[in-house]
This record gives C-alpha cells, structure tokens and sequence, in this order.
C-alpha cells in the first residue's frame, strides 16, 4: 500500500467528490447549519451533539502493527495491535464510502508551535462541524504557508461509517486506527470530536522524544516576570480552569512539548469541560465560547438558545472547542521558556489525599509514573462516577511508547531546570465522594498562586502520616484545617481506613514499575499494607 501522498485512492476520493480546503469559521458554520449538523446559540457558538459516543472509547482505538513501529510501540489494552491487512481493508472501504457523499472538508495546517518541530497536518472530514473543530483546535496557517503544505500525517473521519467487528476485524462499529508507516489516522462510526484530537496527541508522543522533545500531557502559562508553569492532570482535574489566569498568560491548555529551546504548544486552540460552567467561577472560558466556537453536547434553551451548562442529560462529558486567540491573555504565538514550577493535578474521590504537598525530585518521579486521579464520569464511555484509576505520566491513553521514555525525560529536566514541584488534589474533602464536596476552586486557585509565587518554597510542612508527603501548615486564602485531609473528616476511623486504602493502591500499582530506582520507590506512601 503506499502512503498518503502517493495514494491513489485518495487522489480519486478528491477528484470524485466536492471537496471543500481550508474554508473559513464563517463558511463552515454556514454548511453546518444548512447540513443542519448543529444550531447556533445564543453566544454565537455552534451547538452539535454526537449521539451514543459522549467521550473517548479506548476499547475501539488501535495501532497498526508493521515493521516500522513493532520495536517502539509499548503494546498491550492501550496500544492494541491491529494488522495492517485490517487496515488496508477498512481504509478502502472508507475511503469509498466518503466517494458516495456530496463534499467532504479538509483542513490543513499544523501541530507544533515551534515551527522548528512543528507536523504537517490534514484533516479529512465527512461532517463541516468536525472541520470547524479540527480548525479550532490545531494550529492554523498563514496563506502563505499553505503553498507548500505537504502532509506529514492525514486524519481521514467518517463517522457514518459503521464497521462490522466480525468482518472487519474491529471490537465494534467505531475505530480509531494510528498508522505510523502510512502516516494515516483513520476514524469511523463515531461523531465523538475528541477522537480527531487526541489522535494527533498520541502521534504526536510517539515522534516528538524521537527527537529528543518530551511531549506532555499538560496545561501552561507564563508569568509577568517570564516564569513559565507546568499543569499535568487527566480530564477533569482542572489543568483547562486552573492555568486560564487572569494574571498569567496562557500557552496552552492540554497538550505541550519540552524542547531544548523551552515549551511550546503543541496545538492552536482549547478543549475545555463545561460541566457547571459560569462566568463568575470561569470567566476566561465562559467569554471564550462566542462565534465560531463549537459546543458538544451542551443542551440548550429551545427558545432562547443559551447554553444550559448544568444540564447533564446528554453526558457529563460536555465540551467547548475554541481557537486560544478568545482567551485574552495568551502568548503568541505559543512558545516560552523552560518551567520554574510544575503542578500535579489529581481530583482524588477517596478525599485523603492533602489538598497540597512539595514534593522531592524522588517523589515527584513516584507520582508522575503513578499518575493517580479518580477517573470522573464522563470521561469515558461508561464512567458514571469518579473511579480510582492510575495513568502513567497523567496520560497513558495518549503514549505509544514505553512510560519510562516519558519519565527519564523529565527527571532530567527537572534536574537541569531545577524546577519545583507540586502535587495539587481538586478532589473531594470532609469525606469521600458522596459525603464530602469538592475542594471549593477558590481554595485551589490560591494554592497555586502561593506555589507559582515562591510563597512555599520557604513555609513550613507537616509530613502526612500516611502518604509521606509534605504538606504546607499555612497557605493564605485557605483555611489551614482545609490543607490537613484529616481535619476536615467528622469520621476519623473512616479516614483511617479510606487513606490506607488509597495507599495500598499506590503500592499495588507501582509494582508494574520494577525497573524503578529504590530512592524513587520508597518515595510513595510511608503506610505499608501487611
């Protein structure tokens, strides 16, 4: 089979078909709304739902396996094999069935910032409100640098065409298949947006340390003074809410790469939750969603047409897309230097974990390998409430290459930047979920205020009894019993048992990790189960 430039296949598909290149916001929500894909709201946004797929669905997404990635590729339920037969087979297929429609959409431009390490990208869509999405979130060119754009990976999206797992070799109607030999993304049987990101996300973590760049699954500003903060956590631990800051200028919002020269975006644009979104909680991101933004599954006034950010009907899993030029504060173009300070973001339902700690290099590698949050509802298909859950380096999903690739890079760094780091819990206190409540925002966003201003570096710590971590006796703004988990709980038998619970899993799951150094090993929970 050759590759997409070459391909025959695909040069007929946009000979044959009315393909629409590079249309602007404009253009596109005109097709969306005469396709009648979506409506337009009240801000100006375009609303879109996406049936049964609300979110990421893990089980459907593959990886061919040939001879240019089988040594790299660390396999297994995340990165599963496919043949790449198989994907011959559904590529053709798809591609016929894009033949059939009356135009499709492309959008060509870039992932990468850096325009020393940025990718060629385009994307292929069957639906104008996927283009708009794929034109919000990636980087988008100049005319100019459209004359010589030349693919260096395609996303090919029909999601009306449903696969049939025992002729296709699929584990259901929809796929997300990562080809690294024929450069190729090919998605099908879901309208779920996300899909076309995180694809080129978990690309993008397999070419960039192959040149010597750590990609990151994390959020990132940069202070009035140039210092520059990392935020690492999976979906709904805050990263978006927590680096939009009115006082520091935003570089991005999920995904970055660490280069020798400093980090940079590695999109153009934002992918917030908007569960119980408002403007005087979120004022950044709520005055984002305006013309030209993209809402999924946001349910919406049938007369007014305003958004409903509380209604959870549809998922929990509600989305806004946008390009980062709605935030005001941002730079540009999304590039700045190395980090001073990095914040670990874990929204722990268990509420045992300290709203804040310091942590030591051996510590900070221990919990970056671990990556623990409680998985929230939505997130996934089939999550209905916040399960426990480890993520290697915060993003397992998203990494085709082996974790501790992704680790050795950044305790590097951090040891070459001297950068200090923070584990940050925008989970529950008072109790476990369903008898505590969340962590007031308030609270956290001065947690991270004291941290990014040095205002920690210097204050004094208690070591929690259980985790072994430090945690800051005062931190201004918050209520110093807030900051011991202990202290907040009327139960202290129960806090006992959760916060041992929750230790014994940390244990358990750092197993995996035999190849870790006895230092970064003994740096996890002091409580041993017997």
């Amino acid at each position: 089979m050759k590759t997409i430039e070459q391909s025959s296949l695909v040069e007929e598909l946009f000979t044959q078909t009315n393909v629409q290149n590079n249309l602007s916001v404009p253009q596109l929500v005109e097709k969306i709304l005469y396709r009648k894909e979506g409506v337009l709201t009240a801000t100006g946004a375009v609303q879109a739902t996406t049936g049964k797929y609300t979110g990421r669905s893990p089980n459907d997404k593959f990886i061919v396996k040939d001879e240019t990635c089988t040594e790299f590729v660390n396999w297994g339920p995340v990165n599963q094999p496919i043949a790449e037969t198989v994907f011959e087979r559904l590529y053709e297929k798809v591609i016929n069935h894009l033949k059939t429609k009356e135009e499709l959409f492309v959008f060509k431009g870039f992932a990468g910032a850096d325009k020393k390490y940025r990718l060629p990208i385009q994307v292929i869509n069957e639906y104008a409100w996927h283009n708009l999405f794929a034109r919000q979130l990636f980087i988008r060119p100049k005319d100019e640098e459209l004359v010589n754009h030349h693919a260096g990976f395609t996303v090919i999206s029909a999601p009306t065409f449903k696969a049939d797992p025992t002729i296709d070799g699929t584990n259901s109607e929809a796929f997300v298949i990562i080809s690294f030999k024929h450069r190729i993304i090919l998605i099908g049987g879901t309208e779920y947006a996300g899909e076309i990101k995180k694809s080129i996300f978990s690309i993008m973590n397999y070419l960039l340390p192959k040149n010597n760049i750590l990609s990151m699954h994390c959020s990132a500003n940069v202070g009035q003074e140039g210092d520059v903060a990392l935020f690492f956590g999976l979906s709904g631990t805050g990263k978006t809410t927590l680096s939009a800051d009115p006082y520091r200028r935003l570089i991005g919002d999920d995904e970055h790469g660490w280069s020798p020269n400093g980090v940079f975006n590695i999109e153009g644009g934002c992918y917030a939750k908007c569960i119980n979104l408002s403007e005087e909680k979120e004022p950044q991101i709520y005055n984002a969603i305006r013309f030209g933004s993209v809402l999924e599954n946001v349910k919406l006034d049938d007369n007014s047409r305003l958004p409903d950010f509380d209604d959870t009907s549809l998922t929990e899993n509600t989305r806004a897309a946008y390009p980062l030029e709605n935030i005001d504060n941002i730079v540009s173009p999304s590039v700045a230097g190395h980090p001073n300070t990095i914040i670990f973001l874990t929204a722990d339902a268990s509420g045992t974990l300290p709203p804040i700690s310091k942590l030591t290099k051996a510590q900070a590698m221990y919990h970056f390998l671990s990556g623990y949050t409680s998985k929230l509802a939505g997130t996934e298909r089939g999550v209905t409430e916040p399960e426990a859950t480890f993520s290697t380096c915060f993003g397992a999903p998203f990494l085709p290459l082996v974790p501790s690739t992704y680790a050795t890079m950044l305790g590097e760094k951090i040891d070459q930047f001297n950068s200090n780091v923070f584990l940050i819990n925008t989970g529950w206190t008072g109790g476990s979920y369903g008898v505590g409540e969340r962590i007031k925002l308030s609270y956290t966003r001065a947690m991270v205020h004291a941290a990014l201003e040095g205002e920690l570096n210097t204050v004094e710590t208690i070591k929690d009894e259980v985790f072994g971590l430090e945690v800051p006796i005062h931190v201004p703004g918050v209520p110093d019993e807030v900051l011991i988990p202990k202290h907040t709980w009327t139960d202290q038998a129960a806090y006992e048992k959760e916060a041992k619970n929750l230790a014994t899993k940390f244990h358990e799951n750092f197993k995996k990790f035999s190849q870790a150094s006895e230092e970064i090993t003994k740096a996890g929970p002091l409580y041993q189960p017997h």
